[in-house]
């Protein structure tokens, strides 16, 4: 149905007894001030909540409600409206049928934006009334960057004659906003934003270039037919990065920042020379949001605790593990955070230096002039420091320096490439250092990974089989819950149909005790293993992984990832021992029961 009058919606609000006259006019008052729409001020006021407010709209005006989370969009109707004016009106095209396009519009009172869409448009429409703030969440999504990241290349490709091209167009310079290879750019860093990707890959190949962003740790790619503008690419970054152009044998490191969607984005290049060309990874760093604090990064309120308890001690050497994207220099930055106090002095030996934090001094290291972990370890301890960050351990110089450093009245934070807490102090150990300077400095060691988290708009219940069931029993032997509910990836428009949305950390603390530093000063391997395992309040990282996965928060897939990393009790590879532990099809059934007797408590844990 159109709306083809003015439509006094609080008038009717009020004879309908959903608002009181008082209200109304309070509302009416705050609006003229604010600027925005009646209904929007109405529930900002908290007079009327929004989704009985848009009912009454659906019911008064004869326009269907659409849920924009449940609802399966086709993108080429949604492209029918350009998203400036699906901003501008707060509208956005649903279906198509029988000549009639249904539009969902956050105001479906607003006549002015209606005679507009149909003049855009140029057919009738049907309206239907939509939640605001999931339209501009919805909007975000479904209008991605593909089709004019495609068009850009193809403008691109038009201007450069058979690879030759003008260096001075590919210049920086305040001018040049039109220039393809910008608008190329620029489209493909406000996509990845948009996305919430973590890293752009631009990777030529044979026959064509090759464009994928890793999000939530998963690379997704989109391929562009005109390889040819890869070098113009590839020279453009080059000077946004300040490198030398004329280099192309060797890799290269660089950084620059620019403002995408209001955001202030730190961008970190390395190129590559590969097969046809050279490859560009770039690292988009949020800066807006500055770094995140440990409440932020998953870990449950016990461990957090103890954490914290860990990181506030005097001296000590305390390990963050992982590997390369799991979190660790989240992890770090965290703590500093709340280390980052007037009457600390904290220094910082980074590579490269992530987030820029106030009153920490940071480093970052820089080899080919001899500025290496050990050397400014060495000349940061001369600072008089209270806490030291190292970014890694790489070597028995930097691990034993910042061994006595902890030793010596420092509190030291450090990351190590290692698969779990309990392989992390004897990795130490096997780089060189003295075994009794690591029983004597370690003080506790986190190793954590992130698992992709479910998107809640479309994720489903899944019954684990067999095979599954005996899985999770022997990974969780006594700690198995009587009861828990799992869930499966389906995909949305909200997830980019992948079935996740952002990613969430998984954690294994381990704090040293007596039998773990005596097993350290002895060098044995075996026994420092056998005490971690037996240590009180000891948590395996797929413990951890599973619990998330119990809540619904994640998958056992991602579970399996982590378990395949780790590896822990060859818990891979034993078909025949899965298929004995799961038991009957009638116990399986049992799981989701609430009177199941499948699982018994021991040692007071279920």
């Amino acid at each position: 149905m159109a709306i083809k009058q003015k439509i006094r919606i609080g008038d009717l609000l009020v004879q309908n007894g959903v608002i009181t006259e008082t209200q109304l006019q309070q509302a009416l008052a705050k609006q003229k001030s604010s600027g925005q729409r009646l209904g929007r001020t109405l529930i900002n006021l908290g007079f009327v909540q929004e989704d009985k407010f848009l009912g009454f709209l659906s019911e008064q005006l004869n326009v269907p409600f659409v849920d924009l989370r449940r609802y399966k969009f086709e993108p080429a109707v949604v492209q029918r409206l350009s998203e400036t004016h699906a901003r501008r009106f707060r509208a956005i095209a649903l279906s198509e049928k029988g000549g009639l396009l249904m539009v969902g519009m956050a105001d479906p009172t607003d006549i002015h934006a209606f005679d507009a869409l149909e003049r855009i448009l140029q057919q009738p429409i049907q309206q239907a009334v939509v939640r605001e703030s999931e339209l501009l969440a919805t909007l975000d999504l479904v209008y991605r960057r593909t089709d004019e990241i495609a068009g850009f290349a193809e403008e691109l490709d038009e201007e450069l004659i058979d690879g030759q091209f003008d260096l001075a167009s590919l210049t920086p310079a305040a001018d040049d906003s039109d220039a393809p290879v910008v608008k190329l750019l620029q489209s493909l860093f406000e996509d990845a934003v948009q996305i919430r990707a973590s890293d752009i890959h631009i990777e030529p190949d044979e026959f064509v270039l090759r464009i994928r962003q890793r999000i939530d740790g998963v690379l997704q790619e989109q391929i562009v037919k005109e390889r040819r503008i890869t070098p113009a690419l590839v020279l453009r970054l080059k000077l946004m990065s300040g490198l030398d152009i004329s280099e192309k044998r060797l890799p290269q490191d660089g950084r620059f920042s620019l403002k995408v969607k209001d955001k202030k984005i730190d961008v970190r290049l390395s190129t590559m020379p590969i097969e046809y060309g050279e490859s560009v990874v770039m690292r988009l760093l949020d800066q807006s949001d500055g770094a995140a604090d440990l409440n932020q990064v998953g870990m449950h309120d016990e461990m957090l605790a103890q954490f914290r308890r860990l990181i506030h001690m005097p001296h000590g050497l305390i390990l963050v593990t992982g590997p390369t994207g799991s979190g660790k220099t989240t992890t770090l930055y965290g703590a500093l955070q709340e280390l980052n106090e007037v009457g600390k002095k904290i220094i910082t030996v980074e590579d490269p230096v992530e987030y820029r934090l106030s009153r920490i001094n940071q480093v970052q290291i820089n080899p080919k002039i001899g500025l290496t972990f050990a050397r400014i370890l060495r000349a940061a301890l001369r600072q008089d420091p209270d806490i030291l960050l190292v970014g890694e351990i790489r070597d028995q110089e930097t691990a034993e320096i910042a061994l006595r450093a902890a030793m010596t009245g420092h509190m030291v934070l450090s990351t190590l490439h290692t698969n779990d807490a309990v392989s992390s102090a004897m990795r130490l150990v096997d780089m060189g250092a003295e075994g009794f300077l690591a029983a004597t400095a370690i003080r506790a060691i986190l190793a954590q990974r992130l698992v992709r988290r479910l998107c809640d708009n479309c994720c489903i219940d899944h019954q684990p089989d067999r095979r599954e069931l005996g899985w999770i029993r022997h990974a969780m032997g006594t700690r198995m819950p009587v009861h828990f509910q799992l869930k499966a990836a389906s995909g949305c428009h909200r997830c980019n149909n992948t079935g996740y949305r952002g990613r969430i950390g998984v954690f294994e603390l381990l704090v040293l005790n007596d039998d773990m530093a005596d097993a350290l000063r002895r060098s044995s391997s075996s026994d420092f293993v056998h005490a971690a395992r037996q240590s009180k309040g000891y948590r395996p990282l797929v413990v951890g992984a599973l619990e998330e996965a119990f809540k619904g928060v994640t998958t056992l897939d991602e579970v399996y990832r982590v378990a395949e990393q780790i590896d822990e009790s060859g818990m891979f590879g034993m078909e025949g021992e899965f298929a004995e532990i799961a038991g009957s099809d009638d116990d399986l059934r049992l799981v989701s029961h609430t009177d199941s007797d499948l699982f018994r408590q021991e040692d007071g844990v279920i």
